[in-house]
């Protein structure tokens, strides 16, 4: 999902002057894409300013050295030869002795650079990361649920391996053959002008084909990248309900599917790789037609007597580096492609703005009230898109500190919501929900989650012990507290009976606990939360009638004292409340005591008779 862009409304036709049409949206999109990739890049590199000078300045004393080597070269062949024939070695040692200096200190600038910009450039890479991580970290509920994780997660290996590949393999490579290109034409055209104009005049195809390549590149890695994002998202889908496809022989519709998107992204790459095929030959073939040019015409000119063969030499060998680099820039390229694609979408994730930002100026709960927990509906209108209908409209709702209050209603009626709302997964389209009096908007995040837990009826449990999982509500929670808050709902007996006790691993989602007791360990981690709104989300809807038992004593402690919003599909969790709201159609339609309720004609006694039918 690409963050929303927007530009300014336009005007009456009659009021804009006219004038050529601007780019289509697509290429206005792609420009602004690469803007903000390039700003990220410098907002990545911006703290390693000293150290990138550092290895700048190491890898251009580095290349100035290289440059020297042909010049002696040619000095030993013009003058330390004749000398040396003539029984005079001083020019010719000392232009091997030179040659040798150079390659030793080249060799240690190259070490320098190497060091100090790999650093750098594994501090990028972390920084990045970390950037990703806190931004998937910090995005809301609502966000999560239409950007799959395995496009986040995409995001985080997929593209961050691209741009690394850019950053050890490539940053030398453009630099290296910027400083060398540079140097060697300066060097061209102090020793001979007229061959050195042969050498540049072939840099005008070489700059045509250089935007040729850029241009279809990075269409091609766009595609790609595109690509592998959707495979990571269809095969993390496949993984995780591989149960499902299983048991509904789905094997060869997911490897089908499968196959398609691994076509797609292997012609993207094919596309990529024929697009640098072209671009390399046609660089060596300009290459060699030049150095066949340059041979030519200098041998006529040594031959004539107005140039020296050494002179001869070291163009010959400088026009032979000068044109390898442009080999390597086409590699450069070729990753630079890559992960010019890739830093478009990660600074395209990075700028997705929320949907319940953090207020500029947070406003802090009344602490000076005996009771806390009051929970307030203000005409709340909601609906998840603008293009879907509202779910809840103008819902006014008062729940005092301290009540239980249950929710009922058919499916789509919007119980779920208000539980949504209420914990600040998603903002009110109209209206405010208010905690205490605060509207919940200008609440700080770690404020508004220390006084708010959801619990549904599939919590998560990470992979760890039952301790560490209780205690994720509170990590600075002593083992002490831990437990005390397991005996608190009941889990304690079931936990001391694990293999390790309370250092049980508890596998990957908690597959190693039944249903019930991860329920329990998720109302053990409310508990040890101490908030001041508990909202239970169908917390013992998938459970069995003795299982559904212990979870209910359990939610009895729990709820004691504190306010509770309760979405329930069960009688006995709905009759336990102190009040009941029926929603119908995002409004509601009864509210009061469930027992009063219960005894009338209105929707909840339909709701209630209908559930001992079922019950028997």
């Amino acid at each position: 999902m690409s963050a929303d862009t927007t530009s300014p409304a336009a005007g009456p036709v009659a009021d804009r002057p006219a004038g050529p049409a601007g780019p289509p949206p697509e290429r206005r999109e792609a420009r602004r894409a690469q803007r903000a990739s390039r700003h990220l890049l410098y907002a990545l590199l911006r703290p390693h300013r000293w150290p990138s000078g550092a290895a700048l300045a190491a890898l251009v004393l580095e290349n100035a050295l290289q440059l020297v080597g042909p010049l002696l070269v040619a000095r030993a062949i013009d003058l330390g030869i004749p000398r040396a024939s003539a029984g005079d070695w001083g020019p010719l040692t000392w232009c091997v002795a030179g040659f040798a200096a150079c390659g030793l200190l080249a060799a240690g600038t190259r070490y320098a650079f190497f060091r100090i910009s790999g650093s750098v450039g594994q501090a990028v890479l972390l920084e990045l990361r970390t950037r990703i991580f806190d931004r998937a970290r910090q995005l809301p509920v609502a966000f999560h649920e239409s950007y799959t994780s395995g496009a986040v997660i995409s995001r985080l290996t997929a593209d961050v391996d691209a741009v690394r590949d850019l950053i050890e393999a490539s940053l030398d490579g453009l630099l290296t053959s910027v400083l060398t290109v540079t140097g060697i034409s300066v060097l061209l055209l102090w020793l001979d002008a007229p061959l050195a104009l042969v050498v540049l005049g072939s840099i005008v195809p070489l700059v045509a084909m250089t935007r040729w390549f850029r241009r279809r590149s990075r269409i091609a890695y766009r595609r790609a990248r595109d690509t592998v994002a959707e495979i990571i998202v269809r095969f993390g889908e496949a993984m995780n309900a591989v149960r499902a496809v299983q048991a509904f022989r789905a094997e060869r519709r997911k490897h089908a599917a499968m196959n398609r998107l691994n076509d797609t992204f292997r012609d993207a790459h094919t596309d990529a790789l024929e697009v640098v095929a072209r671009y390399t030959a046609g660089v060596r073939l300009t290459g060699n037609v030049a150095l066949a040019v340059v041979l030519a015409l200098g041998a006529w000119r040594v031959s004539s007597g107005a140039l020296p063969l050494g002179v001869l030499a070291a163009f010959l060998l400088y026009l032979r580096r000068f044109y390898d680099p442009l080999d390597e820039l086409a590699t450069f390229n070729n990753l630079y492609a890559s992960a010019a694609a890739a830093l478009e979408k990660i600074a395209d994730f990075l700028a997705t703005p929320s949907s319940v930002p953090e207020p500029a100026a947070p406003v802090p709960l009344p602490r000076d009230r005996p009771v806390r927990g009051a929970l307030a509906f203000r005409g709340v209108g909601f609906r998840y898109r603008p293009d879907t209908p509202p779910v809840l409209r103008g819902l006014d709702l008062e729940v005092p500190a301290g009540q239980t209050l249950a929710v009922v209603g058919a499916t789509g009626a919007g119980k779920s919501t208000v539980a949504k709302l209420a914990a600040r997964f998603y903002d009110p389209t109209g209206g405010a929900v208010l905690l205490d009096g605060v509207d919940l908007r200008r609440l700080s995040d770690r404020e508004l989650r220390g006084e708010i837990t959801l619990v549904t009826q599939e919590n998560f449990l990470f992979d760890g012990s039952v301790m560490e999982n209780i205690a994720l509500a509170r990590p600075d929670a002593g083992p002490q507290e831990v437990r005390a808050a397991a005996r608190a709902v009941g889990a304690d007996a079931f936990i001391s009976a694990l293999p390790e006790g309370y250092d049980t691993e508890v596998h990957k989602r908690g597959s190693r606990l039944s249903a019930g007791q991860r329920q329990l360990v998720a109302l053990a981690r409310a508990f040890l939360a101490d908030p001041a709104v508990l909202l239970l989300d169908e917390a013992t809807s998938s459970l069995d009638a003795p299982t559904e038992l212990a979870v209910r004593r359990a939610m009895d402690a729990l709820l004691a004292g504190r306010t509770s919003v309760i979405i329930a599909h069960r009688l006995s969790t709905v009759l336990a409340a102190d009040r009941v709201l029926v929603l119908a159609d995002g409004a509601v339609v009864e509210d009061g005591p469930p027992a009063r309720l219960a005894s009338g004609d209105g929707p909840f006694a339909a709701l209630h008779t209908r559930w001992i039918h079922a019950t028997g």
